[in-house]
């Protein structure tokens, strides 16, 4: 993958396997809430670091302009504006407006104040534990967070929750699969325009964000932390279901082919 631009700077850590299931995650209020009592972790964000001080900072901060590069130019076909989100990059633990979020967590976005919140020690996780190295992979993670970011301008994102809050726990997981399923199109949505627009995409970058969006399908990470796999606990989607719609965003560049919420069959 081949991109060039500006930098944002940000700390290293790490992640745990045994919660790799909750990341991605749209509202991580629901994980914040069972941290334990007491005071906040240490918080570090460092951000508006010099080019070149992290590589991997700048990695970050130039796939997330490029998003806004297709977004700004999708939206406004559409006769409506984008609004760009924030990025923090934080090591060990953060502060956002949906609460308080470890590195357990994994890279989330949080709805309330517009942010994207990464801890770049997952990308070793991605690397090493889930055997999804590769920065067109990284680049995956970032706009499927981007994904949920989208479906907060257009009104999904409060639609899903009102629908939750009056849904039973089955139901809450299979509204929330349909939304990261749909985050994974927009992913793909992003990777159409922009290679078409910029060329970005190398040999083997393709085969790379596919491999990590099979790499953290429910199934999948619940069939290696816990040996069975449970469907209606499901809250991302199967392996499978991530790999087909992040490909049928691709595919298509459509964003009008990502309604999850109308399909009979995911």
């Amino acid at each position: 993958m081949t991109v060039s631009r500006g930098v944002i700077g940000g700390g290293i850590g790490t992640i745990i396997l045994v919660v790799a299931a909750l990341y991605f995650g749209i509202d991580p209020t629901v994980i914040l809430q069972q941290m334990p009592s007491g005071g906040p972790p240490t918080v570090t964000t460092q951000q508006h670091q010099k080019p070149g001080a992290d590589p991997l900072a700048d990695f970050v901060s130039v796939v997330l302009a490029d998003t806004e590069d297709t977004w700004k130019d999708l939206f406004r076909r559409n006769g409506k504006t984008y609004q760009e989100p924030k990025l923090v990059l934080f090591s060990g633990a953060a502060q956002s407006a949906c609460g308080f979020a470890d590195a357990a967590v994994g890279p989330f976005y949080c709805p309330e104040d517009h942010k994207v919140y990464i801890d770049l020690r997952f990308y070793q996780d991605l690397k090493e534990r889930f055997k999804a190295p590769g920065d067109f992979a990284q680049a995956y993670v970032i706009a499927h967070e981007i994904g949920h970011h989208v479906q907060n301008l257009l009104g999904t994102t409060e639609q899903v929750r009102a629908a939750q809050r009056s849904a039973s726990r089955v139901e809450a997981n299979r509204l929330s699969v349909r939304m990261e399923l749909q985050a994974d199109c927009f992913a793909g949505i992003w990777a159409y325009h922009a290679n078409r627009s910029r060329s970005i995409l190398e040999e083997g970058d393709l085969e790379e964000a596919l491999r990590a969006a099979s790499a953290i399908g429910d199934d999948r990470i619940q069939r290696q932390s816990r040996g069975v796999v449970v469907p209606d606990s499901f809250t991302h989607g199967s392996s499978d279901q991530r790999v087909s719609w992040f490909k049928r965003g691709f595919e298509t560049g459509d964003p009008g082919q990502c309604n999850t919420f109308k399909q009979s069959s995911l």
